[in-house]
């Protein structure tokens, strides 16, 4: 039921999703009538949920007035009856962690959950950044708990065992940055020493798209700015190349001869090939789709969100955090209520 255009996308798309992965099952959450034309689809159950959360919606009302909403519904979906191994929507961020966060519960170790995902590089693969907007305000402790679920969400999914982290700064040189990030830099350093993860050092906003790195860590702020400019960069770039075929005959001609690469280069940064944002450090998967997102782009999400649940990437965030702690313990730095996007007020109303 969640994003700006609910069922209408959401169908086509896990029809789609259906078709490609046939041991896969998907539960749909929603009002019956919007949910009516995927009755009869095989491996799929229809799940009954009378509210929706709109994307205005403050936190208060998705957690303690819509408690039969489609949201909370679908992310309390771990009983044994009905199980889930992941969970996938394109409702509004806040919401969808607050719910998250007071339903799941974070993991042993881990202070506060944090928002991945991948945006291109020019090595036609992915950069993972974390975080993208839960947290706003981190500290140094925060930012190594981020290194260690990214590096556990990169080993899952895309294969890569001993995955490298960059820490996002202003510069390369350690002593550059606020006092936080040079700490967090300390921090990593010790990790990567103890065998907790492969520490590249500092890097900058241009080695997000360079590759240089399998992950950068970051606060929420910068994560969302960065994330939100990649967007806006790549729909840029959309439209100029249709624009090309508009102008005049000579353009249209040079645009023609060139239409190959200008469609490769489209494709290779299309962010809605990299849409499903993981919400790491819960006590279960739950992925985030953009609210704006096609069938296609929410495709993509079910697939990232069911390429985690069949590689284990719950166990392998939890094992990797029960072994940093074991390896360099960090004590926790308790948050602050203002600090997170949903406040704790909220999560414990």
């Amino acid at each position: 039921m969640g994003g700006d255009h609910g069922p209408s996308v959401i169908l086509p798309a896990c029809r789609a999703f259906l078709a490609a992965h046939p041991a896969a099952r998907l539960l749909l959450v929603g009002r019956p009538e919007d949910l009516a034309p995927a009755a009869g689809w095989e491996r799929c159950t229809l799940v009954a949920a009378k509210e929706v959360v709109a994307m205005d919606d403050p936190i208060e009302v998705a957690l303690r007035r819509k408690k039969d909403s489609s949201m909370r519904v679908a992310t309390a979906i771990r009983a044994p009856v009905l199980p889930a191994d992941t969970q996938a929507s394109a409702a509004g961020g806040s919401s969808l962690m607050a719910v998250a966060r007071y339903l799941l519960k974070t993991l042993d170790g881990i202070d506060r959950p944090a928002i991945a995902t991948v945006l291109p590089n020019e090595h036609d693969g992915g950069t993972t950044v974390l975080d993208l907007g839960a947290n706003v305000d981190c500290t140094a402790d925060h930012l190594l708990q981020f290194a260690v679920m990214g590096s556990a969400l990169v080993a899952a999914v895309d294969g890569k065992d001993n995955p490298s982290v960059g820490l996002l700064n202003i510069g390369e040189e350690a002593i550059k940055g606020s006092e936080t990030i040079k700490q967090a830099g300390e921090l990593l350093r010790s990790a990567s020493a103890h065998g907790m993860l492969n520490f590249y050092g500092n890097v900058e906003g241009n080695d997000i798209f360079k590759g240089t790195t399998d992950i950068v860590v970051c606060d929420g702020f910068v994560g969302n700015v960065a994330l939100k400019t990649s967007e806006g960069l790549a729909s840029m770039l959309s439209k100029f190349v249709k624009q090309e075929f508009t102008r005049n005959p000579l353009t249209k001609i040079a645009a023609l001869v060139a239409l190959p690469v200008l469609r490769h280069l489209q494709k290779r940064v299309d962010h809605r090939r990299y849409n499903g944002a993981a919400l790491l450090g819960l006590r279960g998967l739950v992925f985030k789709s953009h609210g704006s997102a096609d069938a296609f782009a929410f495709e993509q999400a079910l697939n990232r969100a069911y390429d985690a649940a069949r590689n284990g990437l719950l166990d392998r965030v939890h094992d990797r955090i029960a072994e940093a702690l074991a390896a360099a313990p960090v004590a926790p730095t308790p948050a602050k209520p203002d600090e997170s996007t949903a406040s704790d007020a909220a999560l414990t109303a």
